[in-house]
């Protein structure tokens, strides 16, 4: 019995299906991916994070979205929605419709165990097609411990990463700072199971 081949879609095709969509769907190669919903912890962490970013860039030309922004990759195609996106300056979007960025220069994906395979290898390959992108950030909700990856004036990513109560991570690429405490303020980690 031969796989049953699945058609293919325009980009056209899924923004239009996507803008009236209840539910979001990423979009590569021809293909929509339902997104699985977040859990408790998973939307705490992103509240917080966005909560504490948006405090801090409120006097600076500066942005940051949550999850329902969705970004485009367009040297690989990719309509993807981070956890987080934010960048300092002129905002660059795909189209008129301002639904989709195209020049993040932060990316934070708060890690679950269904995607953390995906935006550590193939996502993050993707966005760092991405020329505006400094910094990603990936973030645990089984422990308090957050990875940064940032790209340095030759072009090469390195990792650093932080797991102490007492740390705060410098985000260079919005010149502010996450401190863990806030981060993880009221994520229940016995409750864990994404």
């Amino acid at each position: 019995m031969e796989a049953e081949k699945k058609a293919f879609i325009t980009v056209d095709e899924y923004l239009k299906i996507e803008r009236s969509a209840k539910s979001k769907s990423e979009y590569f190669n021809g293909e929509m991916f339902a997104m699985a919903g977040a859990t408790r912890n998973h939307q705490v962490i992103c509240d917080n994070i966005l909560f504490s970013l948006k405090n801090q860039i409120k006097n600076k030309h500066c942005i940051a979205f949550g999850g329902d922004l969705r970004v485009k990759v367009n040297k690989a195609g990719l309509y993807t929605y981070p956890d987080l996106s934010a960048l300092c300056g002129k905002e660059l979007f795909d189209d008129e419709e301002k639904d989709t960025l195209t020049n993040p220069q932060l990316i934070i994906e708060v890690l679950s165990d269904s995607t953390e395979a995906y935006d550590r290898g193939k996502k993050f390959a993707f966005y760092r097609q991405i020329e505006s992108l400094k910094e990603y950030i990936l973030v645990s909700q089984s422990s308090k411990k957050i990875e940064r990856f940032a790209k340095n004036e030759t072009g090469f990513w390195t990792l650093s990463e932080t797991n102490s109560d007492t740390d705060i991570l410098c985000l260079s690429a919005l010149e502010c700072n996450l401190s863990i405490e806030d981060v993880y303020d009221k994520v229940e980690f016995s409750e864990l199971s994404s």
